[in-house]
Parts: structure tokens; sequence; C-alpha cells
């Protein structure tokens, strides 16, 4: 039987899923092509030489869902420690529990609320006037009211939207909870960890096949001769596939500033800096991810949120009223290409976690046929 030629752009989650699948068929030859220097996309990790600390070169990214299929499913690959993210936030030089819980009600107005008299209590501080909130501050001011939502949300959301919350959709803060007890797990999903040793270990071992070759320092664009492939799974932006055609789709992206010390720089793996007169965003602290907390030096990063430009790495689609119609002229144009899957967040222009993504590229792969 002839094997089929098939083209991955990506050796982020999404197109190591589908390489993985389609190389226990033994239908495929397999291309992966990233244009990083290493595979893994965003969730890349490694270990620091001088302290031996493993470190999220992007970012942080703790795996959580209540997917069993997709729990089972990566934890073939490498075995996960018990993390749960249980962020705190530094507003106005005090540190609160986070996302807002009971503790943090009690703890910022001072009082000793139990969960009923909390329930209440919010329910007199909330805007009832708003029933259908038109954007994420209203749909803000309707869940906890304007002192909460000053003290936790506003500065952090316009730094890191880079805009005022009344010009972003209500939808981006539905994921945000807000619980009436002292449960602190950011969250709350029944199945979470990092890999013990690192996503690009994880990685590396779904790539493990005969049947899959990897090439990382290769961009993809227009002049990419496919003609050699049966199909092209992209998992890159969309208006990059198409050269900006309809204009450049809006993301925001980070950076950060490494800093090295000794012990334990702050007791916790993120910190949230709600303050606008505080560039960052938060600081994370690498050790605590993996559970290194005894090693003598530590590792953490500033974050800073920025517009993307070319040369940046998109992290999180703004979806604003422009980017949706540009994607909608965009979408009809990958509805012309043949032989081409898109996927992934980059690929279908939407914000997802990884179980989401490791989900729709396990569905993907299931009902592909060449």
């Amino acid at each position: 039987m002839m094997l089929k030629n098939v083209l991955i752009v990506g050796a982020g989650f999404s197109g190591t899923v589908i390489a993985e699948r389609l190389s226990k068929t033994k239908k495929y030859n397999i291309l992966v092509i990233d244009k990083r220097c290493h595979i893994g996309g965003n969730c890349h990790t490694e270990i620091d030489p001088e302290t031996k600390i493993l470190v999220h070169k992007y970012g942080p990214h703790i795996f959580n869902t209540n997917n069993l299929d997709v729990w089972n499913y990566i934890q073939i690959f490498g075995k996960f420690n018990n993390f749960v993210n249980r962020i705190k936030v530094n507003s106005r030089g005090t540190i609160y529990s986070f996302p807002v819980n009971l503790h943090t009600i009690n703890q910022f107005f001072n009082v000793s609320l139990s969960p009923s008299e909390a329930v209440q209590f919010i329910d007199q501080k909330r805007d009832k006037s708003i029933v259908e909130a038109r954007n994420f501050e209203e749909q803000a001011l309707g869940m906890i009211g304007r002192d909460l939502y000053e003290a936790f949300i506003y500065g952090y959301t316009k730094k890191q939207w880079g805009c005022d919350p009344e010009k972003l959709p209500a939808s981006i803060l539905k994921r945000l909870p807000v619980r009436f007890n002292y449960n602190d797990n950011y969250y709350d999903k029944k199945y979470q960890g990092i890999p013990e040793k690192g996503y690009s270990r994880i990685i590396e071992n779904m790539l493990d096949d005969k049947s899959i070759r990897v090439i990382t320092n290769t961009p993809f664009n227009s002049s990419f001769n496919v003609s050699s492939f049966d199909h092209v799974f992209y998992t890159g932006p969309i208006d990059s596939f198409f050269d900006y055609k309809y204009g450049k789709l809006g993301y925001r992206t980070v950076t950060f500033e490494e800093e090295r010390g000794i012990g334990d720089f702050q007791g916790n793996a993120v910190i949230n800096y709600a303050d606008l007169d505080i560039p960052y965003t938060r600081i994370h602290e690498h050790k605590h991810f993996a559970q290194q907390r005894n090693l003598e030096k530590t590792i953490f990063f500033r974050e800073f949120s920025k517009e993307t430009e070319m040369d940046d790495e998109p992290y999180y689609p703004k979806r604003l009223k422009d980017d949706k119609k540009a994607l909608e002229m965009y979408q009809k144009d990958i509805k012309k290409k043949q032989n081409f899957t898109f996927l992934g967040r980059l690929g279908t222009y939407r914000y997802m976690d990884m179980e989401l993504v490791i989900s729709e590229a396990l569905r993907i792969s299931r009902n592909f046929k060449l």
C-alpha cells in the first residue's frame, strides 16, 4: 500500500496530536514543521542548566480538564504532578486570595460572613440594573459590584487587553468564577497537573515514531511548496496563511523580564498585580510549578502584555468587531481550500486552552480519511 504524504504546520499540541494519532494508522508519511527552533509551541519547557529549574519559557501552562478521555490520553506520554493553581493577587499593596471567593470577600471588606451571608452581601453590592451585560465592565459590575471590580479586575484587565474593559465583550469575564466558599482552586477541574519532565518531553514522546519527521526553524508561507503533500494540517495564524489580504487579526502578546535569586522570591507560583501603576500583569516563579521548592536558587518572570506586532508571537485573540469581520472573510477562503484542515487556537482564531486544543485534534484525527 502506498503511503499518503501529510504536512503538519506547527509542533504545538494541535499539530502534535494529529501527527501522533495518524502515525498509529500506518497509512501516512508525516512531516511536521515549525518556525521556531524547538517543538512544543507556547507550552515549551526546558531545564535551566544553572538552577536545574523546569522553566515555562512562554509563561505558565497548567493542564486542567474534566474530560477523562483527554486526561487519559495525555498521560500516556508522561507522568504529571499534582500541582493546583492557587493564584494570589496584589491589590493596593495587600495580597488576596483569587479568584474572588469567601476569603477574598471577608478580607477585603473586613467582615466575617458565612456563605449565605456573603451571597446576600454581594447581591447588595452588584449593579442589579444590568440585566444583559453589553460588555466586560457591565458583566463585572452585574456580578460583583464596583468595589471588587475596581480592586481586582479593572486594572489587570486594562493592562492585559490594552483598552478599557467597556470595549471588551462580556464573554471574556464569564470564564472567571466567583465563589461563596473558601475554594481558591483557580480552575476547579477534576484533573490538574503539570508534566514532571515538562511539556516539551511530552511533545517529544508523542512525535517519537518512525513515520514522523520533524523539522524546526522552518516557517510556512504562501510560497511553501505543498504540491507533494496529499493533505495539510495548518495550525498557524489564519491571516498569515492568506498574506493578511483582509488585514491583520488582533492579538495581545506577552513579554517577560527574567530575574534570578536565592531562596523563595514570592512563596507562590503566580501572583497577579491588579493596579495600573504597576506595569506588569503578574509574576510567576517557576520552581513552584514543578514543586521544586527545596532548590537553593530561583527563577521568576515578570509578565507584560502588549499589542502584537509583526514579529511577536500571538497569544490571545482579541476578536473585536473588525476582527470578526475579517475572520468571516478568511473563513470563506478556507472553505475554498481543498486538502487543507485549519485547527487550533491560531488556525481558527479562538481562545482555546490545552484541553480544548487536544480534544479538537483528537476529534479531527478520528474523522480524517484520505
